[in-house]
């Protein structure tokens, strides 16, 4: 037999304490998983940039009018991974062999060195260069005034180079053999650029060691209205 206390239903407001109760561990819940989505998405972000694709900022006009100053282009980190060595033709992104940043580079802050690290801004580092890559290891290459660059005794057309701009007259090397494991790269903007042309006579001989070689510059990403990608030209492909 029950008591007319024990039938009573528990009391409205104490039902609508404890649906509040539920609806506040949900909230907390979720701002509890807000840090770890956030990580989740650096460490995503890390590996994108560690092993696939990097974004650099371009600091100067040595590759013009290939690539103009503040342009932000995608470099493939992928392919090395599988053996894939740099090519003729290819715009490479590479560390500095030694001496020949020219101070152009931005130096930039902590934060942006931190979001550069983790993948969430363009690397605008000093100790990377952008060239294009004009011979491989084993090549020869002539450079002479008046002349155009010759690649194996082959002259290259080269429509991509800045107009106006002489192939070689600023920094007439002769002729050069590339050992191997090195590169031979020179700027699309040759009057402008510090290439290897202008660093023969330094440690090194101006080759670029592949090992240097972050990879390859696939596309103009940044500003939108210059989109475009970066093939290799014909020249090469003879």
């Amino acid at each position: 037999m029950h008591t007319e206390e024990e039938e009573q239903p528990p009391a409205p407001v104490e039902a609508g304490r404890r649906k509040r109760g539920r609806g506040e561990r949900k909230k907390h819940s979720k701002w509890r998983e807000i840090p770890i989505l956030v990580g989740v998405a650096l460490v995503l972000a890390l590996l994108i940039k560690t092993f696939l694709v990097q974004a650099f900022s371009i600091p100067s006009g040595s590759m013009e009018n290939t690539l103009q100053v503040g342009d932000r282009v995608l470099v493939d980190k992928l392919t090395p991974w599988f053996g894939s060595t740099p090519q003729r033709g290819e715009v490479v992104v590479f560390r500095d062999p030694g001496g020949w940043d020219t101070g152009q580079a931005s130096r930039p802050n902590a934060l942006q060195k931190a979001l550069s690290f983790i993948g969430l801004m363009p690397a605008t580092d000093e100790e990377y260069l952008i060239k294009r890559v004009i011979a491989v290891g084993g090549d020869t290459v002539e450079c002479r005034r008046g002349e155009p660059v010759k690649v194996n005794g082959t002259a290259l057309n080269e429509p991509y180079i800045y107009p106006g701009a002489t192939p070689c007259d600023d920094y007439p090397v002769g002729t050069v053999k590339v050992p191997k494991d090195h590169l031979w790269v020179m700027g699309d903007h040759r009057n402008d650029s510090r290439d290897s042309r202008a660093h023969v006579a330094e440690p090194g001989g101006g080759f670029v060691p592949v090992k240097n070689v972050t990879g390859r510059a696939i596309t103009v990403a940044w500003p939108v209205q210059r989109w475009s990608v970066l093939s290799v030209p014909d020249t090469f492909h003879r």
